[in-house]
C-alpha cells in the first residue's frame, strides 16, 4: 500500500501570484493617489466649514439645488455627491468584487474564507461595540452600521504618508477586505435604509439592468450606448426609494472579468482601468468635500466622548474594527488549519486590522442615512467618524512604524531582480533558465573583477619598480 502523499500546510497571507501582484500594484497605485486627494478634500472641507468668513459660502454651495424636478432629481450639490458620484465609486467596487470572484483570490473557496470571514467579523464586532455603547448610555441604535465600513483610499493614503514598505500580501489583504466590506456595506444600505418603495421606478430600473446585461452578453460596444443607459438606470433606482449607489454595484457585477483566449485584459478590467481614476480622483474627493465639512470645536470634540451615539462610532472604528478583523483572521486560520506566512507575525495582522478602522467615505454616507432629518446628530456622527478614523490611523501608524525595518527587508526581497528581466527573482527560483542567466551574469562579473585585479596588480608592481622608491619626489625642496 502506498503511503499517503504529504500535504504542505496552507499559508495565510503568503506571497501573491505574479499576475495578482501586478494587478494589486496597479490598483493600489491609483487608490493611493486618490487617497491623497481624499485627504486634501477632507482638510479643505474642514477649513471651509470652520473659518467664519467662509462658513456661509460652504453652506450655500452644499445646499444649492440643481437638476430636473420633473424627474425627481432636483437635488442639492451635497446630495448629488452622495447619491450620484458615489455610484461611480460603487461601480468600481462591483467590478473589483466580480474580478476577485472569477479571477482573483476569492475564486478559491479556501483562499476566500480568510478575507470574507475577516471582513464579516470586522463589520459585526464594530456594530456590536456601537450597540453596547449606545444601549449602556441610553442612546439611539440607528447608527449601528456607521462604524462597519473601511475606506481603502484613506487607508492607503495613510500608508503613502507614513512611507511604510508594507509587503504586497498585506496590501492585497487590505484591498480584498475593503472590496468585501464594500459589498456588505451596500447590502446594509439597500436593506436597512430603504423606506417607501416606488415599485414602478424599481421595475424600470430592473428592466434597465436586464437590458444592460443583454447588451453586454451580445457583445455590443460603445460608451454612447452604456453611459446613457447607466444614467437612466441610476435615476430610476434613485426614484425607487433604494439608494442609487446600488445601481452602480449591480452594473459593475455584470461586467465580464475573466479573460478569453487572445485577450490581454477582460472587458471588466479595461473599464475598471478607465473608470477607477475618475472614482478615486474626482468622485470620492468631491463627496468628501461636501460631507466632511462639519463645524469642529473643543466643546464638540468633548461631546463626541460623552454622547453614546458618537462614542459608539469612535469605539466601533478604533476597537471594533481591529478586534473584529484580527479575531476573524485568527479564527479563519485556526479552523482551516492554515499557518501564518513565515515572513509575518500576528502583530502585522493586528496593525493592518487597526488601519481598517479608517472608515471615512461609506461611514459618512451611512451616518447621513442613519440620522436623516436630525442635522445636529448627523454632524456629531460625522465628527465622530473623522475623529475615530484619525485615532485609528495614528494607532496603525505607530504599530506599522515599529515593524518598518522588517517590512523594508521584505519589500527589498520582493523587488529584487538581479537578472534584469522585469520579473522579481522570488518568482523565478524554480526556473532553470533563471539560474543559468544568473550564472552567466556572475561569470561576466567575475571576469570583469579579474581584469580589474590584474590591472591594479600591474600598476602596483610598476610603482614598486620606480627608481628611488615609490612616490619619492627628488625635486622636493630641502
Amino acid at each position: 500500500m502506498t503511503a499517503p502523499r504529504p500535504t504542505t500546510p496552507r499559508k495565510v497571507l503568503g506571497r501573491l501570484s505574479l499576475p495578482e501582484r501586478t494587478y494589486v500594484a496597479d490598483a493600489l497605485r491609483t487608490e493611493t493617489v486618490g487617497g491623497v486627494l481624499l485627504l486634501a478634500a477632507a482638510v479643505t472641507a474642514l477649513l471651509w466649514a470652520n473659518i467664519p468668513a467662509l462658513h456661509d459660502s460652504y453652506e450655500s454651495v452644499s445646499h444649492f439645488h440643481i437638476g430636473p424636478a420633473a424627474l425627481g432629481l432636483d437635488l442639492s450639490v451635497a446630495h448629488w455627491a452622495a447619491d450620484g458620484l458615489l455610484a461611480i465609486f460603487f461601480f468600481v467596487a462591483g467590478i473589483e468584487l466580480k474580478r476577485e470572484l472569477v479571477a482573483g483570490d476569492l475564486r478559491d473557496p479556501k483562499a476566500a474564507a480568510l478575507p470574507v470571514v475577516a471582513a464579516l467579523c470586522g463589520m459585526a464586532v464594530p456594530a456590536l461595540v456601537y450597540t453596547l455603547t449606545a444601549v449602556g448610555g441610553g442612546g439611539s441604535l440607528d447608527g449601528w452600521a456607521v462604524p462597519t465600513a473601511t475606506d481603502i483610499a484613506f487607508a492607503l493614503a495613510v500608508l503613502a504618508v507614513i512611507g511604510t514598505s508594507l509587503p504586497s500580501a498585506l496590501r492585497a489583504f487590505l484591498l480584498t477586505l475593503a472590496v468585501v466590506d464594500d459589498l456588505f456595506a451596500i447590502l446594509i444600505i439597500a436593506v436597512f435604509f430603504t423606506a417607501d418603495l416606488n415599485f414602478a421606478a424599481l421595475g424600470g430600473s430592473v428592466a434597465g439592468l436586464l437590458l444592460f446585461w443583454v447588451l453586454l452578453r451580445a457583445g455590443v460596444r460603445g460608451w454612447y450606448v452604456y453611459v446613457p443607459l447607466a444614467l437612466v438606470i441610476w435615476a430610476l433606482m434613485y426614484n425607487s426609494g433604494i439608494h442609487a449607489t446600488v445601481a452602480g454595484v449591480a452594473m459593475g457585477l455584470m461586467l465580464r472579468c475573466h479573460r478569453r483566449e487572445g485577450e490581454d485584459r477582460s472587458p471588466g478590467e479595461r473599464i475598471e482601468h478607465l473608470v477607477r481614476p475618475l472614482s478615486a480622483g474626482l468622485a470620492v474627493p468631491l463627496f468628501a468635500l461636501f460631507s466632511a465639512g462639519v463645524v469642529v470645536s473643543g466643546g464638540a470634540l468633548a461631546e463626541v466622548f460623552s454622547t453614546p451615539e458618537t462614542l459608539g462610532v469612535v469605539l466601533g472604528l478604533v476597537v471594533g474594527k481591529a478586534v473584529g478583523i484580527f479575531g476573524g483572521t485568527w479564527l479563519a486560520a485556526r479552523f482551516t488549519r492554515a499557518s501564518l506566512s513565515d515572513d509575518l507575525a500576528w502583530a502585522d495582522v493586528f496593525a493592518v486590522a487597526s488601519l481598517a478602522g479608517i472608515g471615512f467615505t461609506v461611514s459618512l454616507l451611512i451616518g447621513e442615512l442613519a440620522f436623516e432629518g436630525d442635522q445636529a446628530m448627523t454632524n456629531e456622527v460625522k465628527a465622530a467618524v473623522l475623529l475615530g478614523s484619525l485615532i485609528a490611523a495614528t494607532l496603525a501608524t505607530v504599530l506599522l512604524k515599529m515593524r518598518n525595518a522588517k517590512y523594508r527587508r521584505l519589500w527589498a526581497d520582493e523587488e529584487r531582480d538581479e537578472d534584469a528581466d522585469g520579473v522579481p527573482d522570488v518568482y523565478e527560483e524554480d526556473d532553470p533558465a533563471y539560474h543559468l542567466r544568473l550564472a552567466t551574469l556572475y561569470e561576466r562579473k567575475a571576469a570583469e573583477h579579474r581584469r580589474i585585479a590584474r590591472e591594479k596588480a600591474a600598476a602596483r608592481h610598476g610603482l614598486a619598480e620606480v627608481p628611488g622608491g615609490a612616490g619619492e619626489d627628488h625635486h622636493r625642496p630641502a
